[in-house]
């Protein structure tokens, strides 16, 4: 464990990732939750401070034909009330802007500042000098609706944040060290060193990578390895740092400590991934940047050419201010948010829970899409379909015996489908000790005195054995069919294969070949040998398979595609798959995954059927035409407006008043909200 092939660049280990979780300070996801609060919170009391604004808006009150009860000092209910919503709900978006100011990226921030600091300035200033009606109900209005859009935004974040949060949890605080008198301290887990020996209690996290060296217990490692079941551990075992004790009492001694630990080295390439990805801008963040110079800039004409022909005067002011208070619509602020809603709804209705808007974004543009093999393209129930013998072994119950007996421990679905075809022979099994797992190719196991293997293709290598003839032959065959091949190797030779077929789901090649409809490549990774895989790709019409892929190294193939130009998906479980889910432009989680997993994924499948992938594609581009549309309503006000504001008709008796200019911004509103109801008619590809 010294030298974990995930272990050699340095990152910050598991203890110090568990005292960000622990602490609820530092964590990844802490800001981006103090951030939803404040908004959620702002909003709702931004709206409850907008009523009187409303209420007493002389203008709201002609459009809607009522008249609010006057008393003395009743006309600065609005000016007393705006400045408040101001103070309380617009100061955020004024310090959200000094980065891009200082950055000289202005965007929606900036433009949001410009807009509701100008109407609040001009406002102050028609209110005192009487010269003419103030911006407040819009500025108000434009507040809410701007912390409504930025709560769902910050919400959305919040919730795609927390893979390395979910991993740093699996470790706990302290450990209990023994001393040489046997008794037992209390120490945190970042003092351990190798060697220490550590007593785990039942029920307790064990803190590092250790071997046992007394005790017998069942230790859970689902949120390692995605296997439900526990695995049995007693002395020789090896036990890997934030997997939970059974019933039984362990003393490990510590083999691996920070950041060489299987659970660190699984952190540190999540976070590499995490970092290797670029930061994609939003699309209404770009529109809103280059809305920002062309408010800017008609409004610096504005000034100019009106200043030279009639002098600058009040009403000069008020085209200027016009232009600028009307460019920032409400539109724009809702254009992306309100699709982001019901696509999230559509998105559940149809099984495809949606955690990163920015992943569902990125769907539409995947170039190919990389199926994790068993439980997703396959159903991961496997069965024993033959048997072959070399001339050692010639009894298939007894062959077929011995590899259940080895197999015992293994919680692999291959050992799970040989013990059941034992179970349903009714054979008697020997008995077997020092059981030991060899990551990614097989189990070894000691029988009436001697070391018996079972294993795949990379035990044979491992091993340096070569099969019969007749075993090879049969091996072929098997991978012809889909099926894999797994050896009984004892006394130095192969003496038995078995061959194991995985059931392949109906719905994996209708999948295969919608995807293909849409213009994009399937590929398929598995830990499988290549005869198996390439069998199983060409009965579903997959175009790249990658094979005999350790768990360590299923990340690396993404980054390959990647290499190439390719926008890549990938859909796995496990903790193994966290790199991957989170390397890919896209990460896709099943259902039925480790709580990590689904933490290293934007994109969750609550079922386990590939279908399910085309819907996440064909509702990314769904929601983008909307998204486009929305902005393009947004701006086609503006290309409408800016222009009237700015006074070109005025030589011909037409000039666009703040109201007027107010009124088609609320109705860019409602169209916008229209079209972003009408999604929910798109047709899914079902």
């Amino acid at each position: 464990m010294n030298h974990h092939p995930m272990s050699h660049a340095p990152a910050r280990t598991p203890q110090e990732g568990a005292a960000r979780g622990h602490g609820g300070h530092q964590g990844h996801g802490t800001d981006h939750t103090g951030h939803e609060a404040m908004f959620r919170t702002r909003f709702w009391g931004s709206l409850l401070l907008s009523v009187p604004v409303l209420a007493y808006s002389p203008f709201v009150q002609r459009i809607f034909g009522f008249t609010a009860p006057p008393f003395p000092g009743s006309e600065w209910v609005s000016f007393f009330f705006a400045l408040i919503v101001f103070a309380y709900g617009g100061i955020p978006f004024l310090k959200m802007a000094v980065p891009e100011v200082r950055s000289r990226k202005p965007g929606m921030m900036s433009l949001i500042s410009l807009a509701i600091t100008v109407a609040l300035v001009y406002s102050l200033l028609a209110q005192v000098t009487g010269i003419g009606e103030g911006f407040f109900w819009e500025l108000v209005t434009l507040i809410d609706v701007m912390l409504l859009g930025h709560w769902m935004e910050m919400r959305s974040i919040r919730q795609a944040s927390g893979a390395l949060d979910a991993l740093a949890q699996l470790m706990p605080d302290t450990a209990e060290r023994l001393l040489p008198d046997g008794s037992t301290e209390t120490v945190p887990v970042s003092t351990l060193q190798t060697g220490d020996l550590v007593l785990v209690r039942p029920g307790a996290s064990i803190p590092a990578d250790g071997e046992v060296v007394a005790g017998r217990s069942q230790v859970s490692e689902a949120m390692i390895t995605g296997e439900s079941r526990p695995v049995k551990k007693e002395t020789g075992d090896t036990v890997i740092a934030g997997t939970i004790n059974g019933d039984g009492s362990l003393r490990v001694r510590v083999t691996a400590v920070g950041d060489q630990t299987a659970l660190a080295g699984i952190m540190r390439l999540v976070e590499q991934a995490q970092q290797s990805k670029s930061h994609t801008q939003v699309l209404a963040d770009r529109a809103a940047g280059w809305l920002f110079y062309i408010a800017l800039g008609t409004a610096i004409i504005t000034a100019g050419v009106w200043s030279l022909a009639v002098g600058f005067n009040v009403d000069v002011l008020k085209r200027v201010v016009t232009v600028l208070v009307i460019a920032c619509p409400h539109a724009l602020g809702l254009a992306v948010p309100l699709v982001v809603a019901i696509t999230t709804a559509l998105g559940a209705q149809n099984g495809i829970l949606i955690r990163d808007r920015l992943a569902l974004e990125a769907a539409r543009d995947i170039d190919i899409v990389i199926f994790d093999k068993t439980g997703t393209l396959t159903e991961g129930k496997f069965g024993v379909v033959g048997i072959a013998l070399d001339e050692s072994l010639r009894d298939e119950n007894a062959a077929l015996a011995l590899a259940a007996a080895v197999e015992g421990d293994s919680e692999h679905l291959i050992a799970q489908a040989v013990r059941r075809a034992a179970e349903a022979r009714g054979l008697a099994l020997p008995k077997v000790s020092h059981f030991e797992a060899l990551k990614g190719r097989g189990v070894r196991a000691v029988v009436d005195g001697q070391t018996v293997y079972v294993g795949g293709p990379r035990l044979l290598e491992m091993l340096g054995v070569t099969p019969t003839d007749a075993l090879a032959d049969f091996a072929a065959q098997a991978g012809q069919h889909a099926r894999s091949v797994v050896y009984l190797v004892g006394s130095g030779r192969v003496q038995a294969a078995f061959a194991v077929a995985d059931v392949i789901r109906p719905e994996s090649r209708t999948a295969v070949e919608r995807l293909h409809a849409m213009g994009v490549q399937v590929a398929m990774l598995t830990g499988d040998s290549r005869d198996v895989a390439q069998a199983v790709a060409e009965e579903l019409g997959i175009d790249m398979v990658f094979a005999e892929v350790l768990p360590e190294h299923k990340d690396q193939k993404v980054a390959e595609l990647q290499a190439q130009g390719k926008r890549v998906a990938m859909v796995g479980d496990g903790v193994n798959d966290a790199p991957a889910l989170t390397r890919a432009d896209v990460g896709i989680a099943i259902g039925g995954g480790t709580d990590v997993a689904i933490e290293s994924a934007g994109i969750i499948l609550v079922r386990s059927n590939p279908l399910d992938v085309v819907k996440i594609i064909a509702l990314s581009r769904a929601s983008y035409r909307k998204m486009v549309q929305n902005l393009w309503w947004a701006a086609g006000y503006n290309i409408v407006a800016l222009p009237l504001a700015a006074g070109v008709l005025a030589p011909f008796g037409f000039s666009l008043s703040p109201a007027v200019g107010a009124l088609l911004m609320s109705l860019s509103t409602v169209v916008v909200a229209v079209n972003a109801q009408l999604l929910r008619r798109e047709a899914l590809a079902l």
